[in-house]
């Protein structure tokens, strides 16, 4: 039966990537709109952790404004995937034209120089496109993907992000040591960028998180320490067509890998708490629930 289930949600991306990129855009974003607002009457274990989340991020909000920040964050990760199935079809120019940025020369500066960038993440908008913006403004991304279950699905995120112009490494499953990869495209001077606002395994490095205690991953501050490449934290959110990048202060070293997470998670929070609408966390992350 989970095979069959597996084929099932394989052959359903296989159809969306080949139907959804064909339908006029007004249409696509009228149905995806439907789509998650039928999620969010349905209240199913994603919408309830969703709306579970924002009543973190939004303490003092009324169950009306939950309501709404709750249909309006589900159509915003609907919106992540039309884009996802339609962004290999858009040309250079509008994926460079729909994206606007804040503080960008902190990025720049820190490229030019020649050591390595590193841009951590949240799940805050779409990435993705963020990423096809760097490599087509000079700065391509290598950046690693968990593995998703089946594996032809995986397979199809890979080519999907390759497409893109990302380098995409197997977190697991892969003969490469990936921390290694990565250490060498920085000391190369290359841009790696990591999702990073969720690891509750015994391996995430323990933060606070608007107010609460969560872990997140380690992985890009050790790599900023291993290799003297400065982390840049960098928030998403969007604006109307568009997607707006803002890039905070670089990440001191001070303190090492739990004082640099910590600073990483208090710049996510900034940019959730000025847009939580945009934040895609259906999946649990604090620990005290």
């Amino acid at each position: 039966m989970e095979g069959i289930r597996h084929g099932v949600v394989d052959l359903a991306f296989a159809l969306a990537w080949a139907l959804v990129r064909r339908l006029p855009e007004r249409t696509v974003t009228w149905l995806f709109r439907r789509i998650a607002d039928f999620v969010v009457r349905r209240d199913g274990r994603g919408a309830q952790r969703l709306r579970g989340n924002l009543a973190v991020v939004r303490p003092d909000a009324d169950a009306a404004e939950l309501d709404r920040l709750t249909r309006d964050g589900m159509r915003s990760y609907l919106r992540y995937w039309q884009e996802a199935f339609r962004l290999p079809e858009w040309t250079d120019a509008e994926i460079v034209g729909r994206v606007r940025t804040v503080n960008e020369k902190l990025l720049r500066d820190a490229y030019a120089a020649g050591r390595g960038v590193i841009c951590a993440l949240p799940h805050l908008a779409n990435y993705d496109h963020a990423g096809a913006w760097a490599g087509r403004t000079g700065m391509p991304v290598s950046t690693v993907a968990e593995r998703l279950r089946p594996e032809s699905l995986f397979d199809r995120f890979i080519a999907y992000r390759k497409k893109l112009g990302m380098e995409v490494l197997p977190l697991t499953g892969s003969d490469q040591d990936v921390v290694g990869v990565l250490a060498e495209r920085l000391k190369a001077g290359g841009f790696v960028c990591l999702v990073a606002d969720r690891d509750l395994s015994e391996r995430g490095v323990p933060v606070t998180f608007f107010g609460r205690p969560s872990r997140m991953p380690a992985g890009p501050a050790a790599l900023s320490l291993r290799t003297g490449a400065p982390l840049i934290p960098a928030t998403l959110h969007y604006d109307g067509p568009d997607l707006v990048i803002t890039f905070h202060d670089t990440v001191d070293q001070d303190g090492g890998t739990t004082a640099m997470t910590q600073r990483c998670a208090d710049a996510f929070a900034q940019g959730i708490a000025a847009h939580p609408e945009d934040w895609h966390m259906l999946q649990r992350i604090f620990l005290t629930e």
